[in-house]
């Protein structure tokens, strides 16, 4: 059984620093492009990042560019999202996705999606 577990929001203060996590069970991350999408209250689920484990390549919005890294840990079938200097426009629940091939920012094209994990930025 396929399944995508996110873990690592909470509440955190402006600038300040989270790393989510998105363990992979049922298949191996390997031979899936993986990516973190995010939604806030109201607004439509965006693109946030996302790596293909098989060459590599990785694709960051433009809001993100700078602040936030996405890594892989093959061995863990894990995939991370490290968010640094967090805004309050950061605010929104996080999901990791996965597909066979594609890296990029339509949600339409991903797979399997985790549950979500809620990240709150306000001082």
């Amino acid at each position: 059984q396929v399944q995508l577990v996110e873990s690592g929001g909470g509440l955190v203060q402006p600038g300040g620093s989270l790393r989510l996590s998105c363990a992979a069970s049922g298949f191996t991350l390997d031979y899936y492009a993986i990516g973190w999408f995010r939604q806030a209250p109201g607004k439509e689920r965006e693109g946030v990042s996302s790596i293909n484990p098989r060459d590599g390549s990785t694709y960051y919005a433009d809001a993100v560019k700078g602040r936030f890294t996405i890594s892989r840990d093959n061995a863990k079938n894990t995939v991370y999202l490290q968010m640094n200097s967090l805004k309050p426009e950061d605010t929104a629940v996080y999901y990791c996705a996965a597909n066979p091939d594609y890296t990029g920012s339509d949600y339409h094209r991903y797979t399997y999606w985790g549950q979500g994990t809620q990240v709150t930025v306000s001082s």
